[in-house]
Order: structure tokens, then sequence, then C-alpha cells
């Protein structure tokens, strides 16, 4: 009975999570779907794990197979791969205790608080990630850094060069700043210059 109360858990929390967490917040309906699926499917495959005689060499193969498994399809944030950690971790705590209790249920419940609150707008909401293409090449760090905080208007606190191309001209790098409260206004951009966002 405690194993059916933990399932249903289960399905209460990652419908919270996708629904009244993520979807909200990010608006990705194709990792709805993902979501869901792998919490149900590992929820599934360690129910029946953890109560048959099935080895445990065969169970971490299981595991190690879904480990190795990549989202080959699309580049995905870091912050869906912390939904599908969360998705993953919520089947393994209902379906592999045997004894389930009210520690299980606290973990769920604070995976699913970890979320709400990591990700809720309002925590650290000045601060930016963009992947930057600029119309010239600059091979000076510091010289980067001044350039980006003109045309963003914010304040950088890392900037990292992925691609420097000298024949074309073009410097992309990946940038993070905290934005003011102010508008920013970029109207003492050079005209040449192309900006692109990523």
């Amino acid at each position: 009975m405690s194993q059916l109360f933990a399932i249903g858990a289960d399905l209460v929390a990652i419908v919270l999570l996708t629904f009244a967490v993520y979807f909200p917040r990010h608006h990705r309906r194709d990792l709805v779907a993902a979501f869901l699926t792998v919490n149900i499917g590992v929820l599934a495959a360690a129910t029946v794990l953890g109560s048959s005689s099935i080895g445990a060499g065969l169970g971490l193969g299981l595991f190690g197979v879904l480990s190795i498994i990549r989202l080959r399809s699309d580049e995905i944030a870091q912050v869906d791969l912390a939904y599908y950690f969360a998705a993953l971790a919520l089947g393994l705590l209902s379906g592999l205790g045997s004894s389930v209790g009210p520690i299980t249920y606290a973990l769920m419940a604070l995976v699913v608080a970890a979320l709400l609150i990591g990700d809720h707008p309002r925590v650290l909401r000045r601060y930016r990630q963009q992947t930057v293409q600029l119309g010239v090449a600059f091979t000076d760090e510091d010289t980067l850094r001044a350039h980006l905080e003109m045309l963003l208007g914010a304040r950088v606190v890392h900037v990292g060069i992925k691609h420097l191309d000298l024949v074309n001209d073009t410097t992309l790098a990946e940038v993070r700043y905290v934005v003011s409260s102010a508008p920013v206004s970029h109207a003492s951009s050079p005209a040449h210059e192309r900006v692109g966002v990523a």
C-alpha cells in the first residue's frame, strides 16, 4: 500500500513540477512530454527493479544505459537539464524505496521546492547570459569587455571569446552581465557593427 501512495505522490509531484512550475515559466511544450515520459518510465523501471529478484548487476546496467542517453536533437539549456534530473529523481525516489515513508515524501517535496525557488524569475533576475556576435575582431579581452558594457548598458561580470575570425573581422563571445534598472540605449553603437544574440 505504501508503494501505491508513493506512486501517487510521484504523479502529483511531476504534474506540479511540469505544469505549475516549468511550463508557465519556459513555455516549451516539447519538454512537457519529455519530463512526464522520463519520470513515469524511470518510476516503472525502478518499481520493477525494487520489487523483484532481478540482480543488482542488471539494475546497474539498465541505469548505466539510461545515463548515456544524449539529447541530440536540440541544444538544451542547463535549466532544462535541471528539470530532467528532477523528473528522474522523483521517479527513483518513488520506485526504488522498499519502505516508503515520510522521508521519501519530504525528499520529493524538496526536489520540487528546489526548482520552484531556484528557477523563480525573481531570483537573481538582473543577471543575464547571452552569446553575442560582433562585427569587430577583438583580440584583447579588456577592450571586448568595455565594448560589451557600452553596447549592453550593463556591468559585464564574465566574458569568454568562443570564436575569433581575423579574416572576416568578427568575434563570437559568451557574456554574463548584470542589467541596471535604467533603460538601455543603443544609439551610441557604430552603424557598421553587426550585433547578433543567440
